[in-house]
């Protein structure tokens, strides 16, 4: 494979990919409502070739856009999502909301889908130059942030007959992720009682709010004897009012249920129910659930890691400027001494004690432009993406390169502000290229592709795919 021509197919388009990047920075669309966004990518796609299919797996701005033809089939997965709340003007270092109230892409999700696209086009451009025998398709999927667009599409069976997945994410960091993640369901439980007046005829009412307390109560007895791994997490949406003299008729409160296995989530989740079934037992109410979200564990893939690892020192790192170095110590300026500890010992432990001079001297810079030494781990990072739904149809991994400045943090106001600036094009057209060339090395090398196949397959054991989302749920 030719990689100088691949980053010469991304280069040359570097500028389509920057305005579709800022076009989604600019909609900052929430969960599924993302036709702007969708607008954009879908358009750029169809003007280069790609067949596009909207509205796909019960979700208006999910769509599956395709080029190639015959295998293997290597699937790249796009979001454009943006987080709920998180409204920041672009390129200064104070918080000030564009629009009070409104999203901003806080997890940099309008890079995330342009470098995808960045990576579909130059792979589909490589196919179209060299007749090399293929197809890629460029997955977009809706609400990563809370809403399991991947689970949805899974359910669809939209990943069946894909033979691997590339996965990008911008970061402060650069670094091929072969690492798992936690499965986790995300439900309400709502409880519906009687109301009375709490003095006078207290004998009449059915307390939701109790059924809600007791149904607390149980799972806090539960944590005992569930694995040290698992997170059961909590909030109250609704006590049933701010009147202390009425039994509450009706109360609502979320759970998110975290295990490092899909089984294991489904298995604290059956216990969890019985809990919430007692407790509305006890107090004469009923229970109603409404499922949110659900995700599977990533399945870590070593050989995929390889390959990206590979491809990160090949084309990278992206260096900065002046200029964009001055930008990013500016923004720096609103982060405080927490943060760059954090950022510090997060380095330290990726990089070693061993090399804790190393460390010292990267904390230093405006942008960690350091890639971070490959590693492989089975054990789960305390977090959780979709993304671990499509590893369980094919061999899949998810990458990193650095766009954001040293200590900020994602999910912050800090990304939204810098992610249309240059120094974050610089990182995303770099996942870009990453991206082409190990969805072509891929399709040419059918003894790597199967390697991955075979671990991909090891690693699931005598465990199987099945879908978390009822099939009566439909994305809210």
């Amino acid at each position: 494979m030719d990689t100088k021509k691949i980053g010469e197919l991304v280069d040359s388009k570097k500028e389509l990919f920057e305005q579709v990047g800022d076009e989604i920075w600019d909609a900052s669309e929430v969960r599924f409502d993302l036709k702007k966004s969708a607008d954009a990518l879908c358009k750029a796609l169809e003007d280069e070739g790609f067949t596009v299919k909207r509205g796909v797996a019960d979700m208006c701005d999910a769509f599956v856009a395709t080029y190639g033809e015959g295998k293997p089939v290597i699937g790249l997965l796009g979001e454009y999502d943006a987080l709920a709340g998180l409204s920041q003007k672009c390129d200064i270092n104070v918080r000030e909301p564009r629009v009070q109230g409104a999203g901003g892409h806080g997890c940099g999700h309008n890079l995330l889908g342009a470098a995808t696209l960045a990576g579909a086009v130059a792979a589909k451009d490589y196919i179209k130059e060299t007749g090399l025998k293929g197809t890629v398709i460029y997955f977009g999927c809706p609400a990563e942030e809370g809403g399991s667009g991947k689970t949805f599409m899974a359910r669809a069976g939209l990943f069946k007959g894909i033979d691997a997945f590339l996965s990008y994410h911008p970061m402060a960091f650069t670094r091929s992720m072969a690492i798992s993640t936690l499965a986790n369901y995300h439900i309400i439980f709502k409880f519906k009682g009687i109301p009375a007046h709490a003095a006078a005829a207290p004998e009449m009412g059915r307390s939701a709010l109790d059924a809600v307390e007791l149904m607390s109560v149980g799972v806090n007895y539960l944590r005992e004897h569930i694995i040290q791994e698992a997170r059961v997490h909590y909030a109250y949406l609704n006590a049933g009012g701010t009147a202390p003299n009425v039994v509450q008729s009706e109360a609502e409160v979320r759970y998110l249920i975290r295990a490092p296995r899909l089984q294991q989530v489904a298995s604290i989740y059956d216990r969890i129910v019985d809990i919430a079934k007692g407790a509305a037992l006890m107090t004469g109410t009923q229970m109603q659930l409404q499922w949110e979200s659900s995700v599977a564990n990533i399945i870590p893939n070593d050989t995929m890691g390889r390959l990206v690892d590979k491809y990160l020192h090949e084309f990278g790192p992206a260096e900065l400027n002046e200029e964009e170095s001055s930008y990013a110590r500016k923004l720096q300026e609103s982060i405080g001494e927490a943060e760059l500890k954090r950022t510090y010992n997060q380095l330290l432990a990726l990089f070693g004690t061993e090399n804790i001079a190393k460390v010292e001297q990267i904390i230093k810079k405006p942008v960690v432009t350091d890639i971070i030494p490959y590693s492989f781990s089975e054990n789960a990072m305390p977090g959780s993406s979709d993304v671990g739904d499509a590893s369980w149809f094919a061999p899949t991994i998810m990458f990193t390169t650095a766009c954001f400045p040293t200590g900020t943090v994602e999910h912050s106001w800090q990304w939204v502000s810098a992610g249309k600036s240059s120094m974050a094009h610089k990182g995303m057209i770099y996942g870009g290229k990453v991206m082409a060339a190990a969805a072509i090395e891929l399709m040419e090398n059918e003894e790597l592709l199967n390697k991955a196949k075979e671990e991909n397959k090891k690693r699931m054991g005598n465990e199987s795919y099945f879908s978390p989302m009822p099939a009566d749920v439909k994305p809210v």
